[in-house]
């Protein structure tokens, strides 16, 4: 039921809810009352539902949530003071990047990103970072499953897209050129835990120029890195 919400339809009416949870009315209503007393839902006064502020206290207790958001904060702040572009933090859940932090620049490229939302692995610079460092099934199952076309530029040859990765495992580092939208460009690094795994990326996504990587690249694996000792300091 909670995960008939969206983003593009953020308040449901009862029907709605049962037709996309594939619920009866009454089951729906029942457990809608449950809800709503747990604070995990908001019933308004026309009698639709949205997502509770309680949902939101126990997801800031996710390890890669709130701790991670807290610790790339200030990187992600210096980043945006230094270019004004929009900067970004995501972290893999299946297939998907779930961005949990962004800093949008007034002037800056638009991005079709939010916070709290998912977008595939294979198209975004913090996407293919993660990508290139997920477990082998996962490579596997996103180079054999469709590859969603978002521009032309859009790598969708699974070929070409496993040889992108590979260049990002070893450069550190990975770009995104036009693939998302026409006119942007993202450079992402890798965030890493206590064991050298990469758990998140973040990114800057700028408007797409012949001199974007080298001048932003640099500082981009710096916030990087730094993020991933601040992580570490926080453990001890």
């Amino acid at each position: 039921m909670l995960e008939a919400f969206t983003s593009e339809r953020p308040r449901l009416a009862l029907s709605e809810i049962a037709r996309r949870a594939g619920l009866p009315l009454t089951t729906t209503h029942r457990l809608l009352a449950e809800l709503c007393e747990s604070g995990a839902l908001e019933r308004h006064g026309d009698g639709t539902y949205r997502v509770g502020l309680r949902l939101w206290e126990i997801s800031s207790l996710a390890p890669r949530g709130v701790p991670l958001r807290e610790a790339a904060l200030p990187f992600l702040e210096d980043l945006y003071e230094v270019t004004h572009e929009n900067v970004q933090l995501g972290v893999r859940e299946g297939h998907d990047v779930v961005y949990i932090e962004r800093i949008a620049g007034r002037r800056a490229v638009g991005v079709l990103t939010r916070v709290g939302g998912r977008f595939p692995l294979h198209a975004s610079g913090i996407g293919l970072v993660l990508l290139a460092h997920a477990p082998e099934p996962v490579q596997r199952e996103v180079l054999e499953g469709p590859l969603r076309r978002f521009t032309e530029y859009t790598i969708t040859d699974p070929a070409r897209l496993n040889r992108v990765l590979a260049q990002v495992r070893r450069d550190g580092v990975a770009v995104s050129d036009r693939q998302v939208t026409d006119d942007a460009l993202s450079v992402a690094a890798p965030i890493t835990g206590s064991g050298g795994e990469v758990i998140a990326a973040l990114s800057i996504v700028a408007k797409a120029e012949d001199t974007v990587v080298a001048r932003l690249a640099p500082a981009v694996r710096a916030a990087a890195l730094g993020t991933s000792r601040a992580l570490a300091v926080r453990r001890k």
